[in-house]
């Protein structure tokens, strides 16, 4: 295995290339392009617009940014014919609001999707657009009526730009134990699962990592979520290398943990730019995030674990040929994103990868960090395997921790 620490040689080289790096990136997108990309209005604002000014049964409806918890018992006190009403007249609101009931979220946003596939299908014969952009159209209609199929749970969908997408498996509100899968960059509406290297896409790493869980421990009720809903970079650009996107994922990422339903443990597997997602919210995420575990990671925008501002155990995995390894492990001028998370002077509890190959294969079955993952999501802590083979990622540990 590729040890992780780095000569003094390597570590000014690092440096000299992130420097070059900073200097390329402003002559070329303007420090303008940095700071002030803005994503476009979404139809999910609209929808959310038509809620304020709602009503059900001549009783107003409550602010959509009120708190879960509020927003919970706003539902809770109405009757399912009210609740379902509300999924049909405001499907893309209640389909992203955090605090309603799951499978009402997922009832509202099969209809959301639903509306969204029509739009594309009319969009497919729109003589305005280029060949390429009616192709694109049709392979959005596709995409949207495979998320209708029946048994799809979607948690949150929004279908603006390359759009904004999160799926259930298993049982959220039975669930002993929650997994919430956060994936990087070039992630969309279309690249949400793929055929070919399933792995790599959200759904296939939730789904994967789902089974591994009931294999691990199948009397443990688990709820493994693909959470996609944030606008991800588009290849290793300005985005890729700042922070922005990161900030605006953690302020979403936090929402929905505190939406979800029970007082269940929740872990985060975060890959690659999903990381620094994970990075930037860990100070801010409830206390019931009890694990984050970060894969191929460019960094978590901090110098050590401690300097997250978490409670909850940071793990940390990088398979010995991914290309990561090889970016600048630091931050300059706001680029870069901080220490190597697999680094002994991190201090995160540094996870074996065995059998992963290159930067999108850590959710592959039969590889080391799979299982991993799903020890840490069953709470079977004393099953997991350490990068340096003997047992410093498990100290503190004296066999499994309650569900």
């Amino acid at each position: 295995m590729t040890s992780f620490d780095s000569s003094p040689q390597l570590s000014v080289w690092r440096a000299l290339l992130a420097l070059a790096v900073v200097f390329v990136m402003l002559a070329t997108t303007g420090w303008t392009a940095v700071r002030h990309n803005k994503d476009a209005a979404s139809p999910l604002d609209a929808a959310l617009s038509a809620w304020e000014r709602g009503s059900i049964d001549g009783r107003a409806l409550p602010d959509p940014d009120a708190p879960a918890g509020r927003l919970a018992h706003f539902f809770a006190s109405l009757d399912v014919k009210q609740r379902n009403r509300l999924a049909a007249r405001y499907p893309l609101a209640v389909g992203n609001m955090n605090g309603a009931p799951a499978k009402l979220r997922y009832r509202a946003n099969h209809i959301a999707l639903g509306q969204a596939r029509k739009v594309e299908r009319q969009r497919m014969h729109d003589n305005r657009l280029s060949p390429a952009g009616q192709q694109e159209a049709e392979r959005r209609m596709k995409r949207f009526g495979v998320m209708m199929r029946p048994g799809r749970q979607v948690l949150a969908f929004d279908p603006m730009g390359s759009g904004r997408m999160a799926e259930v498996f298993g049982d959220l509100d039975k669930a002993r134990r929650v997994s919430v899968v956060v994936p990087g960059v070039d992630t969309n509406v279309l690249t949400f699962e793929r055929t070919f290297r399933k792995y790599s896409a959200p759904v296939g790493m939730a789904k994967s990592l789902y089974q591994a869980e009931r294999s691990v421990k199948p009397r443990t009720r688990t709820a493994v979520i693909a959470w996609a809903d944030y606008t991800a970079p588009v290849g290793i650009g300005v985005d890729a290398a700042t922070a922005m996107r990161a900030e605006d994922g953690a302020v979403r990422l936090d929402a929905m943990v505190r939406g979800l339903p029970g007082r269940t443990p929740v872990a985060l597997y975060c890959h690659s730019y999903g990381s620094v997602v994970c990075g930037v919210a860990a100070r801010s995420l409830p206390a019931r995030v009890s694990d984050i575990a970060v894969a191929g990671s460019p960094g978590m925008r901090a110098d050590s674990a401690s300097q997250l501002g978490s409670g909850a155990r940071i793990w940390a995995t990088r398979d010995s040929d991914d290309w990561i390894q090889d970016v600048p492990y630091m931050e300059v001028g706001g680029l870069g994103h901080g220490a190597d998370p697999v680094s002994g002077a991190f201090g995160a509890r540094v996870l074996s990868a065995a059998g992963a190959v290159g930067h999108t294969g850590y959710f592959e079955p039969g590889t080391e960090s799979l299982r991993n993952f799903a020890a840490i999501g069953t709470g079977s802590y004393h099953g997991v395997q350490c990068a340096s083979g003997g047992d410093a990622c498990r100290k503190g540990f004296s066999g499994e921790a309650a569900a």
